[in-house]
């Protein structure tokens, strides 16, 4: 189930001090954050994909952070829309601690925000290309701001009294995932390991490990779900983002194995997700060229990846075909 009736811009209150700041319609570069209220303390689940989008949000949010500032923020992985705010959350409390993965805080500075701004003003092509993915954001003038702390596996966070345990599931979406549980809110925030109403993009893989952090959370008590994109959701939403992962590993693996190329799969996987009753609706399709790439890699370590610029041009050639 997802709770698209709810699904509006801005700040949602889930219930027991947690919150999720919500941006449709959660395509490209639209992504959510969260945060978790104690008792004069609070941590941030994540910025946003510029600075104005991030004042926006943190101006939100100033009603709960007045009495109980942020002293946590936690980066659940390295793609910007998560990450190219944090400097906004340094100038308001320059003493906040920034967590994430060992793996995030490496993969952070391998594509920075001067990357995006300067392919977003490339001249001709590939310009207009970038800019049909990125081109609503202001990558001008942001500085990337690592992380303070970074940790492998779990890690426990005390939020003035309030539990919340930090769980690496990457590599999957990225090199370094994490998941935020809150146990006494029954509440998860996914970062990218769950698009909903949108397709999953595989940019590390294995599937096989994005579909075991979906296999635990489904083994959590959890009732409250907030993705990196989408609304607000629940255990149907972790089911149907696995499902999903499942068909692409189980679809792409035959077709590896029967020597078709990795594109030319991507292009008949996309026909059968098309007419699919459960995945034919599902947003940014196009993404189904990196993530059989993905599979194709990990089922044959010297499989050549495109690089980024022809990764993109593929996505956005299947989906105006």
């Amino acid at each position: 189930m997802t709770n698209a009736a709810g699904y509006s811009l801005g700040l949602h209150e889930l219930g027991v001090g947690c919150y999720a700041y919500l941006q449709p319609d959660g395509g490209w570069g639209w992504s959510n954050a969260g945060l978790i209220v104690g008792e004069g303390r609070s941590l941030l689940v994540d910025t946003l994909f510029d600075l104005n989008l991030t004042a926006l949000m943190l101006d939100a949010m100033s009603p709960f952070t007045e009495a109980a500032p942020v002293n946590s923020l936690v980066n659940t992985h390295a793609n910007g829309d998560h990450c190219y705010g944090n400097s906004e959350v340094v100038t308001k409390w320059p003493t906040v601690e920034i967590v994430a993965s060992t793996a995030t805080a490496h993969e952070m500075p391998e594509v920075p925000p001067s990357m995006l701004n300067a392919l977003n003003q490339a001249p001709g092509e590939v310009g207009d290309l970038f800019r049909s993915f990125f081109g609503e954001f202001d990558f001008g003038g942001i500085e990337l701001v690592l992380p303070t702390r970074t940790f492998d596996d779990r890690l426990n966070i005390d939020v003035a009294g309030r539990a919340v345990e930090l769980i690496e599931v990457g590599p999957a979406h990225t090199s370094g995932d994490v998941i935020v549980h809150v146990p006494d809110a029954s509440t998860v925030y996914t970062g990218d390991i769950l698009f909903i109403g949108g397709t999953p993009i595989v940019w590390a893989g294995p599937l096989s490990n994005w579909i075991a952090a979906c296999d635990l959370m489904l083994a959590m008590d959890v009732h409250t779900v907030v993705p990196g994109h989408g609304p607000i959701t629940d255990r149907a939403g972790i089911l149907d983002v696995r499902d999903y992962l499942a068909f692409v590993d189980t679809e792409a693996s035959g077709r590896h194995d029967a020597g078709v190329d990795a594109f030319e799969a991507a292009r008949d996987i996309a026909g059968l997700l098309e007419v699919s009753p459960r995945f034919g609706e599902l947003g940014e399709y196009g993404r189904i060229a990196v993530n059989v790439d993905t599979v194709y890699r990990s089922l044959d370590p010297t499989h050549d990846t495109p690089d980024v610029v022809e990764q993109f041009r593929r996505m956005a050639e299947l989906e105006t075909h």
